[in-house]
């Protein structure tokens, strides 16, 4: 195991001179998870999110306002017309609304989907409506009982802003609310660089020796072949390594991810994953000579694995079908191994 260790020792040694190299292994990383965390954050914490819904208000007096205000506190994020796109499910305020209930008349609010509209959320958006419309039948009800004179909008506003002495805190329960922000972000991006750098950098060197002819004065030395291969991935893996430890140590202290309480796990998982990147690459450079095809062939099969295995979005979002075809490539089972353990928890909240 000596020769093992000495192979790849040098090989790291040998990339850590390139500086070029650094670009790829930290720089443009780091900018993804930014931009990528940034871009898909949502509204709310993963834990109680925020929904969109589309409100569409026909009603001119102040208790359509008063309910749209309601449903804004109830953890509803309101969007118009202009980006009905963007909503799950919608609202529908009646023409007339105020008067009707001032007057102790039945009234429907009209909840119904949104064309194109997914139904995950649909549930959580119905609860949420339901409550507001309690809330606003029991500050009605509270006001009329206290006084013989009409309701008016100031008293009912003052009486909704008044501190309740019992109050109830709800969120999503369950240990794997799905990921947003720098949460998926951190570790979508590091499981896709490794795999493409530790494939490129495995597949180009090897590819780079051969053409030198390294590899034809190695096999002058007494070092079997088993030796060789091993040591080549073994270098890739502690190149692997340096990376895994930056963004882990990134995520901690700057984008504020827990790191949780089983590091050792996650290292492991982590590490399984930079091995089998790496052989990948030592793999890719055996097989094809030419240098350049190996970085263009390395980044195509890194971004589509990325893609299918969840690297760029939760796995949660996507449909059944496509969540099996996520666990045929690596990324797809490192994703859903730090995201859906307990032991990786770390992304989670």
């Amino acid at each position: 195991m000596k020769r093992v260790f000495q192979i790849g020792h040098n090989d790291i040694r040998l990339f850590l001179r390139m500086k070029a190299g650094y670009v790829w292994l930290f720089l443009v990383p780091l900018v993804f998870v930014y931009f990528f965390g940034i871009a898909f954050r949502g509204p709310g914490a993963p834990s109680n999110p925020r929904p969109a819904v589309l409100i569409e208000n026909r009603d001119t007096g102040f208790l359509g306002t008063l309910l749209m205000e309601e449903l804004d506190a109830q953890g509803m994020r309101l969007v118009e017309q202009a980006k009905r796109n963007e909503a799950e499910r919608g609202i529908r305020i009646p023409a007339g609304f105020t008067g009707k209930v001032l007057k102790t008349e039945p009234v429907k609010v009209e909840f119904f989907q949104v064309e194109g509209s997914g139904a995950e959320s649909a549930f959580l958006i119905e609860l949420r409506l339901i409550r507001a419309l309690v809330a606003m039948n029991s500050h009605l009800f509270e006001l009329a009982s206290r006084s013989q004179e009409p309701v008016n909008e100031p008293e009912l506003r003052a009486l909704a802003k008044a501190e309740n002495p019992v109050s109830l805190k709800a969120q999503f329960a369950g240990r794997n609310p799905t990921p947003s922000g720098f949460n998926q972000s951190l570790p979508g991006t590091l499981v896709q660089f490794l795999m493409m750098n530790l494939m490129i950098f495995g597949g180009a060197s090897i590819a780079g020796e051969r053409a030198d002819g390294v590899l034809r004065r190695l096999a002058v030395y007494p070092i079997r072949r088993w030796e060789l291969v091993i040591g080549k991935v073994y270098g890739r893996f502690l190149l692997g390594g340096v990376q895994i430890i930056f963004f882990l140590l990134l995520g901690q202290f700057i984008f504020k991810v827990n790191l949780g309480q089983n590091l050792f796990v996650i290292l492991l998982t982590l590490g399984i994953y930079a091995w089998v990147a790496a052989s990948l690459g030592v793999w890719i450079g055996a097989a094809v000579k030419n240098e350049d095809k190996i970085i263009g062939l390395c980044v195509l099969a890194s971004s589509i694995m990325a893609a299918l295995g969840g690297c760029w979005w939760p796995l949660e979002i996507v449909p059944a079908t496509l969540q099996i075809i996520a666990h045929c490539v690596p990324t797809g089972w490192a994703m859903d191994a730090l995201q859906n353990i307990g032991a990786a928890k770390m992304f989670r909240y």
